[in-house]
């Protein structure tokens, strides 16, 4: 029987990206732990091999080899000290930007450290070696199998951006001496596209283009943006972070989270991601199910939301857009797309009953349009965001989280020092009452302005653990709430620890524990002037009534279509089993 690859999953992956990025030239040196590498290679026999004993030498060869063929050259090296001797040669290649691929084959990680024979720490590198250092693990999941493809291709990516230079790959292996793979399964090889490079060609057609966490968008990059769209029938998915306020914004969150409906958003042939995390999960449930999935970013950094990236763009985002839609005739114009998500997302909130339950969802949709214009808004992550997620706030007002760390800590105080920055404009902030306790001395700020206003939906517990959606919900309250949840902290809904507080810093303290006092109070929290305190509102919520309500929004409308029912049937039971799935009928039925 014929040889060819090794069974381990990693080397095949790196040969097959060696091979469709055109790197040939391998120079190789004696080892056992290189082994499942360089018979692969040598047993492919499309690769251009060279032998050297001495590793100081082979990293100098690998430099002339480069210098004089202007092409990546492929280093190879076993376990133990083997790798130090490049030292000398990947310096000289890091000063002279020479694309040199070093890699160190290596026994398991764990093994670091127990008296294991031919086994040393490659896990920090010297910094002017190499342009990166990664490490490539041994396949035993799907997930192993992203790590590695993600890792690799970064690599490949790192030999020739900003003016290249080398990089150094860990290779973990188990030293198989099973060659018995006659083919190498497809590689997932991401194009990789600079402003100097021929653009890929869109033949998709409907194009959505996915906005994470992003900063203000200026007036010329929504008209890049916009133009786009109307050139490739393209719609813009947004969250309240996102901050696209331009003719073709879809609120994503309502689309993207329904639990028996599919909506015609999913349908997106080509997907462009821009932006930062986003704090919208529902939303992001749209990213995977586009038939493929680009990047646009400024830093250059592959970064695979989706696990299925198959273009990096490393360009300004207005850039892509403008040199795209210049591709295109000048009276090309499509909006097709973005019409029927539009019409999607009106069928879908025209569902919403009058009746929801007294929550943070209701609250958001009954604020949502009366926010003031200009107004800054400042979201804690998770249950917050998503309630006012589903619900349109006005164009003019921009939208912050804390996404970046995805932490409880610091919505109060990003909010208050947002709103030292212009006095004369309102800043909002949304907030349940674990994040605002854990932030709450910031209100005593002395700097704190009459321009803010707060509100804290205070359910007694982080509410997120006992959204039916959360893997806790299957447990009961006894279970989650003494530390999951941290239920009953914070004077376990006291109706005047918060009063006192804010009254005796100076604040005008507003409260209400049902909708009619809501409703009776609201207008002084809407009110467009600034008045002469900031404001603290308090609305005190259930449990049951927070969860009713989420489930009503993620069940507005059931889809034709028995798969996607069944599906979520089973989303649901996968994560809450079938004693949560029961808990979650009995929800939308009032039990």
């Amino acid at each position: 029987m014929k040889e060819m690859y090794s069974s381990e999953r990693n080397v095949q992956i790196l040969i097959g990206l060696l091979k469709a990025n055109g790197i040939k030239k391998i120079v190789a040196s004696p080892g056992t732990t290189n082994i499942p590498f360089v018979l692969s290679c040598q047993n492919d026999g499309g690769f251009e091999m060279y032998s050297c004993v001495d590793e100081r030498s082979a990293a100098y060869m690998a430099v002339g080899l480069s210098q004089e063929s202007g092409e990546p050259v492929v280093l190879t090296c076993t376990g133990a000290t083997a790798s130090r001797n490049y030292f000398s040669g990947m310096t000289e290649a890091y000063y002279r930007h020479l694309p040199i691929l070093a890699v160190t084959s290596t026994r398991p990680l764990s093994h670091i450290g127990h008296l294991c024979a031919q086994v040393i720490d490659r896990t920090a590198v010297s910094n002017d070696i190499c342009n990166l250092s990664v490490f490539a693990p041994l396949v035993r999941c799907l997930d192993d199998e992203w790590d590695c493809q993600m890792k690799l291709n970064q690599a490949m990516v790192a030999l020739k951006v900003n003016g290249g230079g080398p990089v150094h790959v860990n290779l973990e292996t188990e030293s198989s001496f099973d060659f018995s793979v006659k083919e190498l399964k497809n590689v997932r090889n991401i194009k990789y596209v600079t402003e100097h490079d021929e653009l890929l060609s869109i033949d998709e057609k409907k194009v959505a283009i996915f906005v994470g966490s992003h900063k203000p968008f200026t007036k010329e990059e929504i008209n890049s943006i916009d133009m786009f769209c109307e050139k490739y029938n393209g719609i813009v998915l947004c969250d309240h972070t996102s901050n696209y306020h331009g003719k073709y914004r879809v609120l994503g969150a309502v689309l993207g989270g329904q639990k028996q409906y599919l909506s015609v958003a999913a349908s997106a042939d080509l997907m462009i991601g821009i932006g930062d995390i986003t704090g919208s999960y529902e939303m992001a449930m749209l990213a995977p199910k586009a038939k493929r999935f680009w990047r646009v970013a400024e830093d250059g950094v592959i970064r695979d939301l989706t696990h299925h990236l198959s273009a990096m763009f490393y360009m300004r985002e207005q850039d892509f857009f403008e040199k795209y839609s210049l591709m295109k005739g000048l009276n090309e114009r499509d909006t097709s797309f973005f019409e029927s998500c539009k019409n999607d997302y009106k069928c879908l909130m025209d569902c919403v009953p009058s009746d929801l339950p007294f929550s943070n969802i209701w609250a958001a949709r009954e604020l949502s349009s009366g926010i003031p214009e200009n107004s800054v808004m400042q979201y804690a992550i998770l249950n917050s965001l998503r309630a006012w997620n589903f619900f349109e706030v006005a164009n003019s007002i921009n939208g912050f989280a804390c996404t970046g760390g995805f932490g409880i800590d610091g919505g109060i105080s990003a909010l208050i020092g947002s709103s030292l920055v212009h006095k004369d404009k309102l800043y909002y902030g949304i907030v349940g009452d674990l994040s605002f306790y854990y932030d709450m001395n910031s209100l005593g700020n002395r700097h704190v302005g009459n321009n803010v206003r707060v509100l804290v939906v205070n359910n007694g517990k982080g509410m997120e653990f006992r959204n039916f959606i959360h893997p806790a919900s299957k447990y009961d309250n006894s279970v989650v709430d003494p530390y999951i949840s941290a239920g009953g902290h914070f004077g376990n809904k006291s109706l005047n620890l918060l009063k006192h507080f804010a009254d005796d810093l100076g604040y005008e303290y507003l409260s209400a524990t049902n909708k009619e006092e809501f409703n009776s109070v609201k207008e002084k929290f809407l009110n467009p002037e600034i008045g002469d305190k900031p404001i603290v509102f308090e609305i005190f919520t259930e449990q049951n009534d927070e969860n009713k309500a989420l489930f009503t929004m993620l069940n507005l409308k059931k889809s034709a279509d028995k798969l996607v029912v069944n599906a979520a049937r089973k989303a649901i039971v996968s994560i809450a089993g079938e004693e949560g799935f029961t808990k979650v009928k009995n929800i939308i039925r009032g039990r």
